[in-house]
C-alpha cells in the first residue's frame, strides 16, 4: 500500500491514508470524496457490514447506495470487541494519515481509541468525529438520521409547500450529503495544517451544526442582524417553484434586472419589467407571485423546448425540469463527463459521478468501485506484516473476517 506524500497535482490526496470506521451516508461519503482525491482508503467495517449495503437496489452484500458511498474503498472486517481486531485497527492507524468515524460519543473510548490513546499511538493522525447532534448537550446521547436533522435545521419548515403549509422532508439525504461535503473540506484543511507543523488535530463536525451553517445565507437570513435590524424580507425562496410548461416543465430565476427584462421579453410581455411591482429586487420578492399570474399562462402554452430555447436567447438562467432518467442524457452532463461507468468485479458495471472537482488539465479521476464486505481482509493484513498462519487464526476466531 503506497504511503509517501509525494505531490501529484492531478491526484492531490496521494499518498494520503485514511481509515474509515463510519458507517451509513456522511462519513462514509466525506471519504468516498477523499478516495476521488487520491487517498488511499480502508473501510473497517463491523462483521454485520454496513447498513446501506442494506438500502436500495443490491446485488448481493453490494446495494446501490453502498457502492455509491463507499467508491474506490478496500474493505477491511474487523470485531472491535475483540482485542485481537482492535490489535489490527491499532497497526492500521499508526501508519494512517487520517481516521474518520460517525460512532456515538463515548463509544470509541470505550473502544479504548479516545483521543488520548489515538495521540500516542499517531501523533500525525488527522481524526474526524462526525456526530448526529455533537459531542455534548442535551440530544448527544440521541441517534441521529437524515430527517431527524431537516426537521431540528429548519429545512422540513422552510420547504413547506404551497409556502406556510405542512412542513414537507427534502426526500433525498440533504443533510448527511451536505455534512460529508463540509468533513471533506475540513479533513483535507486539517492536513494542510498538520503540513505546516500544527500536528494531527481533532476535528468535530455535527450534522446538526452543519445544516444550520447551509441554511443561513438565504433561508434564515431574516436572522442575521443582531443590532438595529431592519425590516425583515419575504422567506427567500417564497414564490420559487417550476413553471409548468405544455409539455412538461421547467425553472429560472431572475434577480439581476437584465435577466428580469430578458424574461418578460422573450415571453412577449416586455412592459412587465417595468411593473413597479416588479422592477426592483425587493419588489419581486414581495410580489413573486404576481409576476407568475402574468407570465404563467405565458409558458403554459409553450413546449418546454421552445421555452428554454426563447429564455436563453434572451440571456434568461433557464433548466428543464428533468426526470431522474432524463438528468444521465441531459446535454450538459453528457458533454460534461459527470458519470461514468465503473467496473465493479462480480456485480459488473455501475454508474458513478466522476469527480466533480478537476485538477490540472483533462478529465477527473475515474472513481474506484465498491468492495464486498471484507473483500481485501486478507490482501490488507498481509500488508501489515501479518504471515498466513496468523491471518487464519484471526479469521478462525472471528476477529477477522
Amino acid at each position: 500500500m503506497e504511503t509517501n506524500n509525494k505531490a501529484d497535482p492531478k491526484v492531490p490526496l496521494r499518498g494520503i491514508r485514511v481509515v474509515d470506521l463510519s458507517t451509513m451516508l456522511a462519513g462514509p461519503l466525506a471519504v468516498s470524496m477523499l478516495a476521488d482525491q487520491g487517498a488511499d482508503v480502508v473501510k473497517v467495517e463491523a462483521p454485520e457490514g454496513d447498513t446501506s449495503r442494506r438500502i436500495g437496489p443490491a446485488k448481493g452484500d453490494l446495494s446501490a447506495m453502498f457502492i455509491a458511498a463507499n467508491r474506490g474503498k478496500r474493505c477491511i472486517t474487523l470485531d472491535l470487541k475483540a482485542e485481537a481486531g482492535r490489535k489490527v485497527l491499532r497497526a492500521l492507524l499508526r501508519s494512517a494519515d487520517v481516521l474518520v468515524e460517525n460512532m456515538r460519543p463515548q463509544v470509541l473510548e470505550r473502544l479504548g481509541f479516545g483521543r488520548a490513546a489515538l495521540q500516542e499511538l499517531n501523533p500525525g493522525l488527522v481524526h474526524a468525529s462526525i456526530t448526529g447532534f455533537g459531542p455534548d448537550g442535551p440530544y448527544a446521547e440521541g441517534r441521529a438520521y437524515d430527517a431527524v436533522i431537516q426537521a431540528l435545521s429548519g429545512m422540513c419548515a422552510v420547504h413547506a409547500q404551497p409556502a406556510g403549509g405542512d412542513p414537507l422532508l427534502v426526500t433525498t439525504t440533504l443533510c448527511d450529503k451536505l455534512t460529508a461535503l463540509t468533513a471533506a473540506q475540513a479533513i483535507s484543511s486539517a492536513l494542510v495544517a498538520r503540513e505546516r507543523g500544527a500536528g494531527g488535530q481533532h476535528v468535530q463536525l455535527s450534522m446538526l451544526d452543519a445544516a444550520v451553517a447551509f441554511q443561513w445565507p438565504d433561508a434564515m437570513y431574516n436572522h442575521v442582524f443582531l443590532d438595529d435590524a431592519p425590516p425583515p424580507a419575504p422567506e427567500f425562496g417564497i414564490s420559487h417553484r417550476p413553471w409548468k410548461t405544455r409539455d412538461g416543465a421547467l425553472t429560472t430565476n431572475t434577480p439581476q434586472r437584465s435577466e428580469l427584462v430578458g424574461l418578460c421579453t422573450a415571453l412577449g410581455r416586455p412592459e412587465l419589467a417595468d411593473d413597479p411591482r416588479f422592477s426592483s429586487v425587493p419588489a419581486l420578492q414581495r410580489h413573486g407571485q404576481a409576476l407568475r399570474d402574468e407570465l404563467g399562462p405565458v409558458l403554459a402554452d409553450l413546449s418546454t423546448d421552445e421555452a428554454v430555447r426563447r429564455l436563453m436567447a434572451h440571456g434568461v438562467p433557464v433548466g428543464r425540469v428533468n426526470s431522474r432518467a432524463e438528468v444521465l442524457r441531459d446535454p450538459q452532463v453528457v458533454h460534461n463527463a459527470s458519470l461514468c461507468a465503473v467496473a465493479n468485479g462480480d456485480a459488473g458495471r455501475v454508474r458513478l459521478p466522476a469527480g466533480a472537482a478537476r485538477f490540472g488539465h483533462g478529465a477527473p479521476q475515474p472513481p474506484g468501485p465498491g468492495a464486498h464486505r471484507g473483500q481485501h481482509t486478507h490482501e490488507l493484513l498481509a500488508e501489515m506484516g501479518y504471515d498466513e498462519a496468523a491471518i487464519q487464526a484471526l479469521l478462525a476466531a472471528g476477529a477477522a473476517r
